[in-house]
Parts: C-alpha cells; sequence; structure tokens
C-alpha cells in the first residue's frame, strides 16, 4: 500500500481489486469478509473516506466516494456494500460531541454498525437513557467496534419527545459492539457477505454524550461542504455505487461472452441486431446515470455553505439522480442477465451471483419507485409528506 496516496480512495479500490475477487466464493460461502482482507481495507482506509478529518477521517468528496465504492462493487457487492455502510455511520460523527467522536473513531479500525428505526424507546434517565430492543438488518455488525440503535424518545414524564412539527424526534444511541447480542439471521439470496444480522439489547443505559441524531443536519458541530449533505442522501450514494458497479461489472462480462457464444439455431451473439442495440442502450443507461449523478454531486458539493444544509431542492437532486442510478442499474442488469441465456444460471458464473446481490439490493428503501413521486412533488412547488 505504500505507492498508493492515502487521498485517492479509488487506486486504493483498484489495488485490492485483486484480493476483493479472489475472496468471492469465501464471502459467499461464510457469509463473512474474511479477515486478511479484512485488514487490508482498514490499511486502504476505505472505511474512513466520509469521516471528518477532525478524529482522522479522509473526508473526500462525494463524487471520489461514489467511484470508490462503485469500483469494489465491480469485484464484490457485499464488500462495497459494507463499506458504504460504516461510512454512511460514520456521518454521525459531526453531530456527536467532539470528544466523544474521537474516543469512538480513536482506533484505525473502528466501525459503526446499526440497524434501522423501529418500534424501540429510549427511556430517558438521569445522565442518558435506558434501552432495550432488537434492531435488523446491521450491514458490517460482524467487523463493528461499536454498535447504535436508532430509538423514538420516552421523556421522564412518558410523553414521546417531537420536533416541532410533531413528528416524533428519532435518537441514535452508541455502545460497544461486546454490549449488544448478535443474532444469525441474515441467510438471504444476495449480498450474504454483508452478515446483515439482527441484535439485541436489554436495560442498556447509554450516557448522553454517546447519543446525537442524523435528522437535523442544521446542528452539526463539523464545517465543510461534505456535511451539507443529508446522511440520507450520502447514504443513497452509497447504494448507488454498489448498483452501478454491478451493472458495470456484468456488461463487461457480457462482452467478452458475446463475442464467443453462439445460440443453437442462431448467429453469434456479437453479431445479433438486437443484442448489439441492447448492448449499446445498457451503455448509455448506465453511463448516462452515472454522468448525471457526478455532476449533481459535484454541482452541489462547489456550491454548498461552510455550515448550512443543502436546501430541500438540492436534497431534492440528490435524491433524483441516485434513485435514476439504481433503477438504471437493475434494468441494465435484468437485460444483461436475460441475454446471456444459460450461462447466467450457474453458481460461478458473472452474473448468477450479481443477478442475486442486485434484486437484494432492489428491495432496500433506496430503490423504492416512490422516490420519484416525492421528488417530483418537490419540483412542483409541493412538500412530500415523507423525504428521504
Amino acid at each position: 500500500m505504500d505507492t498508493v496516496e492515502l487521498n485517492d480512495p479509488l487506486r486504493h479500490a483498484k489495488a485490492l481489486a485483486p484480493d476483493i475477487a479472489a475472496a468471492g466464493d469465501e464471502i459467499e460461502s461464510t457469509r463473512r469478509i474474511p479477515p486478511a482482507l479484512l485488514d487490508k481495507l482498514h490499511e486502504a482506509r476505505l472505511c474512513r473516506m466520509l469521516l471528518p478529518r477532525s478524529v482522522d477521517g479522509d473526508e473526500i468528496t462525494p463524487g471520489a466516494y461514489l467511484l470508490a465504492v462503485e469500483e469494489v462493487a465491480r469485484h464484490d457487492a457485499s464488500i462495497a456494500w459494507n463499506l458504504f455502510v460504516a461510512n454512511s455511520a460514520a456521518l454521525l460523527a459531526p453531530h456527536l460531541e467532539p470528544e466523544t467522536a474521537r474516543t469512538i473513531f480513536a482506533d484505525p479500525r473502528a466501525l459503526v454498525a446499526w440497524g434501522p428505526p423501529n418500534a424501540s424507546l429510549a427511556i430517558a434517565v438521569p445522565g442518558g437513557y435506558r434501552v432495550s430492543g432488537r434492531w435488523d438488518f446491521a450491514s458490517g455488525c460482524r467487523q463493528a467496534t461499536w454498535m447504535g440503535a436508532h430509538c423514538r424518545v420516552q421523556e421522564t414524564d412518558g410523553s414521546i419527545r417531537t420536533h416541532t412539527d410533531g413528528r416524533p424526534y428519532i435518537l441514535s444511541l452508541l455502545f460497544p459492539a461486546d454490549q449488544a447480542t448478535l443474532l444469525d439471521t441474515w441467510n438471504t439470496i444476495g449480498l450474504r457477505g454483508t452478515a446483515s444480522d439482527s441484535y439485541t439489547v436489554e436495560d442498556l443505559f447509554v450516557a448522553d454524550a454517546f447519543t446525537g441524531t442524523r435528522e437535523t443536519p442544521e446542528a452539526r458541530r463539523e464545517p465543510g461542504p461534505l456535511y451539507a449533505f443529508t446522511m440520507q442522501g450520502l447514504y443513497a450514494v452509497g447504494v448507488a455505487a454498489v448498483a452501478l458497479g454491478i451493472a458495470r461489472a456484468m456488461l463487461d462480462a457480457f462482452g467478452s461472452l458475446a463475442a464467443e457464444k453462439t445460440p443453437r439455431g442462431l448467429s453469434r451473439l456479437a453479431d445479433s441486431a438486437g443484442v448489439q442495440s441492447g448492448v449499446g442502450k445498457a451503455e448509455a443507461r448506465i453511463g448516462a446515470a452515472r454522468a448525471y449523478l457526478l455532476e449533481v454531486l459535484k454541482d452541489i458539493y462547489d456550491n454548498a455553505a461552510d455550515c448550512a444544509a443543502i436546501n430541500t431542492q438540492d436534497r431534492a437532486r440528490v435524491r433524483l439522480a441516485t434513485t435514476n442510478a439504481i433503477h438504471g442499474a437493475i434494468e441494465t442488469a435484468d437485460w444483461l442477465y436475460k441475454n446471456a441465456g444459460v450461462n447466467s444460471i450457474f453458481p460461478g458464473s458473472p452474473y448468477e451471483r450479481r443477478f442475486r446481490d442486485i434484486h437484494t439490493l432492489s428491495q432496500q428503501i433506496q430503490s423504492r419507485d416512490a422516490h420519484y413521486e416525492a421528488v417530483g412533488q418537490v419540483l412542483l412547488g409541493k412538500t412530500p409528506a415523507v423525504f428521504y
């Protein structure tokens, strides 16, 4: 790693590509990241891309982040997924007390994992909160050094804490990973290596200093254009990067197949007008989606204020560009899987695992069709009821 610059995550990702690809079968069968590969990911600082420089992070631009995660996803989607989740969780650091952030991220191998909010409550008590519950879909929890729980808050008088508009307030509570009980629940058709397992805690006390909220970007303590983006927006960038990487790898593999394969009773795939047209459309679909997303991210980053959060219109632009990229990648993968014929259906092919991975990704909240509706409402001057 000595020849690779620390602030160039794309070069790091490319340098690790052979190791990531070689570990694919082990990742698939064990549903875990091999320890030696995890060591290399940490050495490459690929888990600290969005972490503030004040706590030894690299705080790179959203566009550079997209390219690095996309490159990893070309070789293994589970590794890329866990990288983007780890970096997304690190985005809570700007909302924490500085000493708390330093405590959590002083370890160069620090990783935070958590599941999405549910009905669990954090009970306010003197000095902090007590929490019990179970959370699911905690990608990366098997490598985590700290865990988190997103909860509604029950005040000492029994009322539920709300925002000024009446929405329930969601608090994020952080605690060392060994204080959670991990449950081996992640046995899915795709993204198996993410080990997105469940976990529980029972009557756990979390001091107030180890809590924060990701819902109010205006309250961040770190300056800089990266943290003007919402956590949910950058989360969507990560999902888009994984999707684009999967689709690109399938499209590259299809080019080699088309040059060699002659289906029974038909001409060589590469000589078929339908295949030629489909490949051209696929290249344009993911290429245009990728370019549009990179353009939107650069424009917003370049014009973001140092302390203020991006406005609703820019949030909508991020949401539209990420949703378009995710959907474009899924559509491309579907066409490639179908047109590769029986070559798609055997384990170990360039299509079978990636097809399962991208259709596991397609079920995640960032892939919802409803995002188009919410963006359309913003473009038409309306305020969506829910806007992630």
